[in-house]
């Protein structure tokens, strides 16, 4: 079954009801958690950023924590798996705010972690591409917050 394009598929939406519409939503749901969480997300949270973004660094911080530190292999994948989620946060959001408050944060937590990043190549890849990302995305943002957000990425 070919996926049919994002043109057609608006078009035949337009001219659904409400019901229709709301029955197609909720089978969204139930065949991946991402669309799940998307949904939530756009529901609940997208009204709220501020607590959506306070959330997610409550999770990340709990994430980083649980990170089996007995090797550097453990440690990198979980760091990969924590960078992902964030990468999905990001995307639900589409705000360049709350992709560079949550790349501050990660890089944070990162540097703090025990033993140092700073003693594995690919960790410390995985920290300069990431401040790299932030000072790319910070260009777009109005100046006032790049003002404060370039303080913060000074600290890094």
């Amino acid at each position: 079954m070919k996926a049919a394009s994002l043109k057609e598929i608006k078009f035949e939406l337009a001219g659904l009801t409400q019901k229709e519409l709301l029955e197609i939503c909720l089978s969204l749901t139930k065949f991946k958690k991402e669309n799940k969480e998307l949904l939530t997300y756009l529901l609940f949270e997208a009204s709220n950023e501020a607590t959506f973004v306070k959330e997610i660094k409550i999770e990340i911080s709990e994430q980083f924590s649980e990170i089996n530190t007995t090797s550097y292999y453990f440690m990198k994948k979980s760091v990969r798996k924590i960078l992902r989620n964030i990468k999905k946060y990001v995307r639900y959001s589409k705000k360049k705010q709350t992709e560079v408050e949550l790349l501050i944060y990660f890089c944070k937590e990162l540097k703090k972690m025990k033993p140092s990043m700073k003693n594995n190549t690919v960790l410390f890849n995985i920290y300069h591409r990431q401040v790299d990302a932030i000072r790319k995305v910070l260009s777009n943002l109005h100046e006032d917050l790049q003002f404060d957000y370039e303080e913060e990425l000074n600290e890094l």
